[in-house]
């Protein structure tokens, strides 16, 4: 599908969209593109990246799944309803307490793993950001993406019972919480879009945690007993980690410098 230059911020350098569309869109003319799921797929990626797992993300689980995790030799994370067996899943908290000190996770979600996993087959850099490490990305991306490399930050978003994008209000505020960063490092060439997302962001930072418990995908994971998802996920600044994509596996730049294989093309 033939995307319109407008449609891809083409007169900018910092950008900002939704979802898979949104991400393809972008990607193509960006260097680097941040992935931001905060409920819970970029976060859980964190949890499991400090835990020194590797995770590869994976389109949402059906029967191929398994058979990819045991092609890679990885674990499977499993659906947040088993998370109390004592296996890993897209929960953070399960991932926290269960999350294997050496090997492979493979992390299946419809949203932020979706679209890492169509941007690991092409020519830009894919980072995953949350509240927790947007800090640690920014500055990573402001030693290896200085501009006027182009910055694509994609706030994953969730589904509709119809399977299309909602637009989810966390998601908006990782990625502004990425994109304040960059505006506070003085990052320039900020698209109307990416304004938006650094204003709501800033708007909403005193109140995050109470925030996010109070948003509908909050609600919705304190309703089913997975409120400290959500602990885990507003823990703003406390990661370190920056998962960057190397050969479809999401692997931690700053404890491995070398793993980041491509490079800003300007």
């Amino acid at each position: 599908m033939r995307i319109p230059a407008v449609h891809r911020q083409y007169l900018f350098s910092t950008l900002f969209d939704w979802g898979t569309a949104g991400a393809e869109a972008l990607a193509g003319d960006a260097d680097v593109a941040v992935v931001v799921d905060v409920l819970s797929f970029t976060t859980t990626v964190t949890v499991a990246l400090e835990a020194g797992a590797t995770v590869l993300p994976y389109p949402w689980r059906d029967d191929s799944a398994a058979a990819f995790a045991d092609r890679q030799g990885a674990v499977l994370a499993v659906g947040r309803s088993q998370a109390g067996s004592g296996r890993v899943s897209l929960s953070p908290a399960s991932m926290r307490a269960h999350a294997p000190s050496r090997g492979a996770v493979v992390l299946p979600s419809p949203n932020g793993s979706t679209i890492a996993h169509r941007l690991a087959s092409g020519t830009t850099t894919c980072v995953a950001a949350c509240l927790r490490n947007a800090g640690a990305v920014v500055e990573w991306l402001d030693r290896r993406f200085p501009h006027p490399a182009r910055v694509a930050v994609v706030a994953a978003g969730e589904r509709w019972p119809d399977d299309s994008l909602r637009p989810a209000v966390e998601d908006l505020w990782g990625a502004g919480a990425v994109l304040s960063a960059l505006a506070a490092r003085g990052r320039p060439g900020f698209s109307p879009e990416a304004h938006a997302a650094r204003a709501t962001y800033d708007a909403i930072r005193p109140d995050l945690p109470s925030a996010l418990h109070a948003c509908a995908s909050g609600q919705e994971l304190d309703a089913i007993g997975f409120g400290a998802d959500v602990d885990v996920a507003a823990e703003v600044g406390a990661s370190p980690v920056v998962p960057v994509l190397r050969d479809g596996v999401f692997v931690d730049a700053v404890a491995d410098p070398g793993s980041w294989v491509r490079s800003a093309r300007h």
